[in-house]
């Protein structure tokens, strides 16, 4: 027979899980609780205009990530750069200072940060000894801490209860180094104030993609809505794997222990005469919903995990641990311009409120065009994301109130938006985008593996080695997938190894 497997979250690593014990042989089903595949990577239409849930990008070094886009068949719909390429912008300094004749009139300050082909990690070398928002001396202390960041082992519990701002700043990092330069990768990778970090999950985004090969942080960006990239196209492969996915089913209870021979109802799962299964998920829908299982993936987030763990599935205090990882919220402030204002397609921001800022024109459906159907009566405008990570100041700030901070602050980084009018403006929130990925976070995270042979956890939050990204939660669904073939999911059972 088939091992039958129930995959609990269609995020990222729900979808991964299922595509991989898919392929080899088990009967899945993906049960998510939304109405749509992607969990926090996915899109809505808004007035006909197409709205990511937020702004995720990932970098060279994210295999994992990169080898689902292939599976999905999606890879040349997230194109990488060619070579790391970053033009970061600050506020022009005021007129009485630049000589600009009207307040508000200065030019923003610019600088670009561009890789060379020289090996990592040289290949950044001379862009940071251009970089004219340090001093010479600030410049001169940057290679201090990146030759003694190949020291840290992410791994090592002291690297996961030190402060990533204290290490820092003990090898010579000013504050300005930190907010004008270090914060630039690590805000926005671990969604926590640089210095708050956990120095162990900055070593992994430092070591892996600053200090590693010289291609290793080349950014990409999806060239389509993420819920083609990842929802649609996963519904689709999933379907030609055999897989079922049913959409708006919201888990109840996991329950640990065999169940009684008989036929679900649906033909979700089918349980031969006498056949006995690991457990049974339960869907809130009466008994003859439920769904039997010989294993279960529970991919679903930290603090909608913790409820549904049979008890003795984990060791005592370690679901009630996973309450220390927290959450942090990303705030996403999205404007709409009459006009183009850039010519960018995305770029970093210091002494600004404004943190990366993305042009999502063209994958919005907003025509450049002044005619045909696809602009959704938007003709010659431009649309601007801005991503906020970190975000708490922000979380519960009225709209009104952000868009009297952020329309201006646009302003005095693209000139252009001065004479342009606003013609929307909206605010998408994610309140626990992430966990906290601050110093004691590593020790809260568990292994895929339970006490309980066939249930597993993935998720981004889990023990994957890597912050709480794309590449993360695609790792996890990897290792919930490897977990389950090498234990109870053998050869006996029908699955290929």
């Amino acid at each position: 027979m088939r091992g039958r497997v129930v995959v609990v979250g269609g995020g990222l690593a729900g979808i991964t899980a299922a595509i991989a014990l898919a392929e080899s042989g088990a009967d899945v089903t993906l049960l998510e609780a939304r109405p749509r595949l992607g969990g926090a990577t996915c899109s809505f239409d808004r007035d006909g205009l197409i709205v990511d849930t937020g702004q995720h990008v990932f970098l060279g070094c994210c295999s994992a990530y990169r080898g689902l886009l292939a599976k999905l068949g999606m890879t040349e719909h997230a194109p990488l750069q060619d070579r790391f390429d970053v033009t970061v912008l600050a506020p022009g300094r005021p007129a009485s200072q630049s000589g600009a004749g009207q307040p508000g009139a200065s030019q923003p300050r610019r600088a670009r940060l561009r890789r060379t082909a020289l090996p990592g990690p040289l290949h950044m070398l001379p862009a940071l000894g251009r970089y004219p928002f340090l001093s010479w001396a600030e410049r001169a202390q940057v290679a201090r801490p990146a030759l003694a960041m190949r020291r840290v082992d992410p791994a090592a519990p002291a690297a996961d209860t030190e402060r990533f701002g204290d290490w820092l700043a003990a090898r010579g990092q000013s504050e300005r180094a930190r907010r004008a330069l270090w914060d630039l990768f690590s805000v926005s990778a671990l969604n926590i104030a640089g210095d708050d970090a956990s120095l162990a999950l900055a070593a992994t985004v430092v070591k892996t993609g600053l200090l590693g090969k010289n291609n290793a942080a080349d950014i990409g960006v999806a060239a389509l809505p993420l819920g083609e990239l990842h929802g649609d196209a996963a519904a689709t492969l999933l379907a030609k794997l055999g897989a079922q996915v049913t959409l708006g089913a919201k888990v109840s209870a996991i329950e640990a222990g065999a169940i009684e021979a008989g036929a679900i109802e649906g033909g979700e799962i089918e349980v031969s005469e006498g056949q006995d299964a690991r457990f049974r998920v339960r869907l809130g829908r009466g008994e003859d919903a439920d769904l039997a299982a010989d294993a279960v993936v529970l991919a679903v987030p930290h603090e909608k995990a913790a409820p549904l763990i049979p008890p003795d599935a984990l060791p005592p205090g370690t679901v009630a641990g996973w309450a220390g990882l927290g959450a942090s919220p990303i705030v996403n402030v999205h404007v709409i311009y009459d006009r183009p204002v850039t010519n960018l397609p995305f770029a970093a921001a210091i002494d600004s409120p404004v943190q990366w800022v993305f042009d999502r024109t063209r994958i919005s459906g907003i025509s450049s065009s002044n005619h045909g159907a696809a602009n959704h009566g938007r003709p010659g405008q431009q649309y601007l994301a801005i991503s906020l990570s970190a975000a708490d100041e922000y979380a519960d700030v009225p709209a009104a109130r952000l868009r009297e901070q952020f329309v201006p602050a646009l302003a005095e980084l693209f000139p252009a938006a001065r004479d342009a009018r606003v013609t929307e403006f909206f605010v998408t929130r994610e309140r626990r985008a992430t966990f906290r990925q601050a110093p004691g976070s590593g020790a809260l995270r568990p292994k895929a593996a339970t006490r309980r042979p066939g249930l597993v956890l993935a998720g981004a939050w889990t023990d994957t080695g890597w912050p709480d990204t794309m590449e993360g939660a695609v790792r996890s669904g990897l290792a919930a997938a490897v977990e389950l073939r090498n234990t109870v999911l053998t050869s006996t059972m029908g699955v290929r190894q």
